[in-house]
């Protein structure tokens, strides 16, 4: 794991007095922060400030949700670098979208060292230091790239020889070694060989002067912040992370704020169970040894035996997985396994085997790195096999079985596993290390209620407290809702839809600025696109599809620069899209955001709600439904001088029992029904 403090120095004292105090004084009325760097003075903040300055003090957690446009970076921000300074123990800040880790990086912290260096009081804490903590598969290691260089001709084909040759002349220029930086990106096979997720890079042989990934250690190893997301921090916890008993959750005797904590709960689910494809399967075994193009690591290491068990092995694992999609996918792309003996065992002993045969040349070796290589390939052979072996035998009674088909044709098979219940998961492995963990949103409460989250996170006996957003939505948000809207049943479906579309264009054509359009479905989306793609366009006004030409994060720049376009967007666009100003005038939700329970995550979960008494949409589908809406909906208003409308193209929320909840949701009191029939009348923008 990258960042491991492995110094002997004890964590200081620091002064909980002086915490509270400096906090007090930056965040009040006429405080630091308005005085020095002339931030206005948001009461909510200041709450918020002062609950998680204590949670650091007493080592206790804390669930704190706090409106848009409460501050809630700086809140816990300023309070984690004082702490974090006065007690030399590390803060970990983990957020689940890029943007946000952008946002703290490049401008919250600056930020807080600006005013450090402006107060007096503050100035001992201005020199505090930040990194960000990324994988270890995203650095070049140099002891690697020369390993590789001198192997070239057994690992690699020409074309692979020109790419190795490229990633070469790109490391004398690199600053960061982080592949990220390197365009067009490296092929997975040659990045495999030069990464620094290997034995052989190590401190034993690397070190800080001239090791991209030693070098980042020992910035994780001096910071007072590390910067995470929470796929990583889940996916190190998961793989083994601190010692059993030992304080910390990611770091020794750190503390954790985990922001946008909303999401945690599934990335959790996503890390916390099993995942061996036929992909990864066959690039491991095509890394010791590819029989077309006769290179790999045993190409010159192994015998003609070593290498024929490679190839045996690689004839097992193609003929497992074709054996799954053949037998479970063949009509879907997603196939729940409830009893085990669904396939024969006959890629086992093949995996067995190569790993015998890794182990016997590697006790051959001198120490080095081709020995750690091997040793290391030899760790993941036997962890594959381990993985395929419990999936076959259900081994995890309490985790959700399944198998998918992924690829852009459908060629990759992947056996899966989650927990039905994460919570037990996070009780243990976040918020049971004994040290305080905050989790923050804009959105944890259903109805102003933090229960479910608290239930779902497994933090039932964790302090929790909500602060409004301070930002005026009666002035500066209008909320429309469709009263005739035909309601989205399997028979009505088209034309329902046809419904939603129409309206999609009335509104767009009525509202200059941009418009956020929130869909449920991706057929929906594409249906949607295909039809008002002239009519857009003749409004002249540009409109940006998910999943067509760009990447989320281009979509959402190009969106916020033109300033008057339209994007269609699902899932991730319903949270963690930041578009302030006139290039978000609208929002359109064209559905309820009910996620439909038939992958085996959401039928698993059901089945065992179902069994303890319990109502599954009450207790799963409809809280996750409202989390999700209220982010849909927060979408619109980012700043104070924010103005736009929010409208809703499903009736159910005026004519299903539930819909109450979701008007509830709304931060605004009132609402303006419409329909066909008054729709040119009532219908206004906001200018």
């Amino acid at each position: 794991m990258i960042g491991l403090r492995e110094d002997d120095t004890p964590a200081g004292a620091g002064s909980g007095r002086s915490l509270a105090s400096l906090v007090g004084q930056a965040f009040a009325a006429g405080g630091w922060l308005q005085s020095a760097l002339g931030l206005e003075h948001r009461p909510q903040q200041a709450t918020m400030a002062s609950a998680v300055a204590e949670s650091f003090l007493a080592d206790e957690s804390l669930l704190f949700e706090a409106g848009t446009g409460v501050g809630k970076s700086m809140a816990y921000l300023l309070p984690a670098i004082l702490h974090a300074t006065d007690t030399r123990r590390p803060c970990v800040v983990s957020t689940h979208t890029i943007a946000l880790q952008e946002q703290i990086e490049h401008k919250d912290l600056p930020q807080c060292r600006s005013l450090f260096g402006l107060v007096e009081p503050l100035r001992p804490y201005a020199q505090f230091q930040s990194a960000v903590l990324v994988g270890k598969g995203n650095y070049l290691c140099r002891q690697r790239l020369v390993q590789a260089l001198r192997n070239k001709t057994d690992l690699f084909g020409g074309p692979e020889q020109d790419e190795l040759a490229r990633i070469a002349l790109w490391a004398e220029t690199t600053r960061t070694g982080l592949v990220q930086e390197l365009q067009p990106p490296p092929t997975y096979d040659v990045w495999e060989w030069v990464n620094a997720d290997a034995s052989a890079c190590s401190r034993r042989t690397c070190s800080p002067e001239n090791c991209f990934y030693q070098a980042a250690r020992a910035r994780i190893r001096k910071a007072q912040v590390v910067i995470v997301n929470h796929s990583l921090l889940f996916a190190l916890v998961n793989a083994g992370g601190l010692a059993p008993g030992a304080r910390g959750v990611l770091l020794p005797d750190d503390f954790v704020v985990l922001d946008e904590a909303h999401t945690m709960p599934d990335v959790a689910t996503e890390h916390f169970g099993l995942n061996v494809g036929s992909y990864g399967v066959d690039r491991m075994l095509k890394g010791l040894f590819n029989p077309r193009r006769k290179t790999g690591l045993l190409k010159k290491l192994g015998s003609d035996a070593d290498r024929q068990r490679v190839q045996d092995a690689l004839d097992a694992s193609e003929q497992f997985f074709g054996f799954v999609a053949d037998r479970l996918l063949q009509k879907q792309a997603v196939t729940r396994v409830r009893e085990p003996g669904f396939a024969e065992t006959t890629i086992l002993d093949p995996l067995r085997r190569v790993a015998d045969s890794i182990d016997r040349i590697a006790s051959t070796l001198d120490e080095g790195a081709t020995k750690d290589d091997l040793e290391d390939q030899k760790k993941r052979v036997a962890s594959c096999h381990d993985r395929v072996r419990a999936f076959l035998d259900l081994a995890e009674e309490e985790h959700v079985h399944w198998v998918e088909r992924s690829g852009k044709r459908g060629q990759i098979v992947t056996l899966r596993t989650a927990p039905v219940d994460v919570a037990p998961y996070l009780r243990e492995s976040v918020f049971g290390r004994g040290v305080s963990v905050v989790c923050t949103s804009a959105t944890l409460a259903v109805a102003g209620q933090i229960e479910p989250f608290q239930k779902r996170a497994g933090a039932e006996d964790t302090h929790a407290q909500i602060v409004a957003s301070p930002f005026d939505f009666e002035r500066n948000m209008r909320v429309y809702v469709v009263a005739d809207m035909p309601l989205p049943s399997a028979q009505d479906a088209r034309l329902a839809l046809d419904e939603v579309i129409d309206w999609i264009g009335f509104c767009v054509e009525r509202v200059p600025g941009g418009s956020l359009v929130l869909f449920t479905s991706h057929g929906d989306l594409r249906r949607a696109a295909d039809t008002l793609a002239d009519r857009i366009a003749a409004a002249g006004r540009s409109l940006f599809v998910q999943g067509r030409d760009f990447s989320r994060s281009e979509l959402a720049a190009r969106f916020r620069a033109e300033e008057n376009a339209v994007l269609f967007g699902t899932d991730s666009f319903w949270t963690g899209i930041d578009i302030p100003g006139p290039a978000l005038s609208q929002v359109i939700i064209t559905r309820l955001p009910f996620e439909v329970p038939t992958h085996p995550i959401a039928e698993a979960r059901a089945e065992w709600v179902r069994a303890r008494g319990g109502n599954p949409f009450a207790e799963l589908g409809l809280p996750d439904a409202l989390i999700k809406f209220r982010q849909g909906i927060g979408r619109l208003v980012r700043r104070h001088d924010d103005r736009g409308l929010i409208t809703v193209l499903d009736s159910r929320v005026l004519h299903k029992t539930y819909g109450r909840q979701f008007l509830q949701c709304l931060p605004t009191s009132r609402f303006v029904r419409i329909d066909r029939a008054t729709r040119d009348t009532k219908f206004k923008s906001m200018e």
